[in-house]
């Protein structure tokens, strides 16, 4: 999707330098609950949420038994602990009805035991989706807390990259309904992402839209979003992760915490296969035979489904994603290879178009992330 007064690069700009808001209602939204929902989704999940908070959120997958594929990256928030222990899920529009489908068989087989009760449910509200917006870039936190309605005493200073609260905003009819408000993103810049009741999306967008007016905040569509994630070096489902990856091939080991790497804190699906994969085969483990880089690319732009090389012209993996980078002038690519192949550094070559490419492996993110923090705690 492309808005008619910015080309993609442009949008992709604005969003570095300004803000944007993103349309992000085609995402899948969750509540788990029900005095079983940490434990359930602690066993599709490698998520660690025992020591997650009310109001924090993590990356996690939603994992297969046995071999550890991933069926979907998403995004869990816990809203509320004990007796009702809500949890706020967000997973990809395009595996909606394969993720319902895995949610609801890893319910009936959690009820078929002694487990205690868990609950599933869309969020909806007068048979609506709620609706999902964006807003990314360094003017976000200002945008936002311009909007905010006088009885909403959230301190926007002290909120911080991870953290969800509840909010409401000022609309020319009243006060909005709760808001669910996540900051974070899928930009690498700092912003937030708002769960609106459906009876107000349009109005909550459109506020914001005429309080920050169009030199500070303007619609971006999914092509720009494409571009900022793989210049964060962030995952797109289908594409650079599937049900045949693995969260250690995938590079995101990190949603797999300490606390559930040992052989008591395990006991989540494909467990068996992903935690001997964590410990490379030179120090006992299995490690694994491909790895998820990063590349910059000389000439064309290497696109998904191009060939990668080593110097001697032997295959060795494929690219995922790529794309010419704004930010960097430059043609940046993800993709898999060989397991040894994977060092920052290391020259290969990428077949585009009939020819090869100079590459180089890189680390991501290609461009820094610029998540709000406390100052005593560093950006990855």
């Amino acid at each position: 999707m492309v808005y008619t007064d910015l080309s993609i690069a442009n949008s992709h700009q604005w969003t570095r330098e300004k803000c944007s808001l993103f349309d992000v209602g085609h995402m899948v939204q969750y509540h788990v609950d029900g005095p079983g929902a940490e434990s359930f989704l602690e066993s599709v999940t490698p998520a660690g949420l025992k020591d997650l908070a009310p109001g924090q959120s993590t990356l996690s997958a939603l994992l297969h038994p046995v071999t550890g594929g991933i069926v979907d990256d998403c995004m869990i928030t816990r809203l509320h602990e004990g007796p009702k222990h809500l949890f706020y899920v967000v997973t990809n529009a395009g595996n909606r009805k394969k993720d319902y489908d895995f949610f609801s068989s890893a319910i009936d087989n959690w009820s078929d035991t002694m487990n205690p009760v868990v609950h599933m449910s869309h969020l909806e509200a007068e048979g609506q989706p709620f609706g999902l917006i964006a807003l990314q870039g360094p003017l976000a936190a200002e945008i936002l807390e311009s909007a905010l309605a006088k009885s909403c005493k959230v301190d926007v200073s002290t909120w911080y990259f991870g953290n969800a609260k509840h909010i409401t905003l000022a609309l020319p009819g009243g006060e909005s309904h709760p808001i669910v408000a996540s900051r974070g993103g899928y930009t690498g810049e700092d912003g937030f992402e708002l769960s609106i009741h459906p009876t107000q999306t349009v109005q909550v967008t459109q506020q914001l839209l005429k309080l920050a007016g169009e030199d500070k905040l303007r619609f971006a569509g999914l092509g720009a979003r494409d571009s900022l994630r793989l210049e964060a070096g962030m995952c797109l489902y289908g594409h650079d992760l599937d049900d045949t990856t693995t969260p250690v091939e995938g590079a995101i080991s990190f949603i797999v915490p300490k606390s559930r790497r040992s052989v008591e804190g395990s006991g989540f699906n494909g467990a068996e296969t992903i935690i001997p994969q964590l410990t490379p085969k030179s120090k006992g483990g299995t490690g694994v035979s491909r790895r998820r880089i990063g590349m910059i690319v000389e000439g064309a732009p290497a696109r998904e489904g191009a060939e990668i090389v080593d110097q001697d012209g032997k295959a060795i993996g494929k690219v995922t994603s790529g794309c010419p980078s704004p930010t960097l002038g430059k043609n940046i690519a993800m993709g898999y290879v060989q397991d040894g192949m994977h060092k920052a550094g290391t020259e290969l070559q990428v077949v585009v178009r009939g020819k090869k490419r100079k590459a180089v492996v890189t680390k991501m993110p290609f461009v820094g992330s610029k998540y709000y923090r406390p100052r005593n705690e560093a950006s990855p």
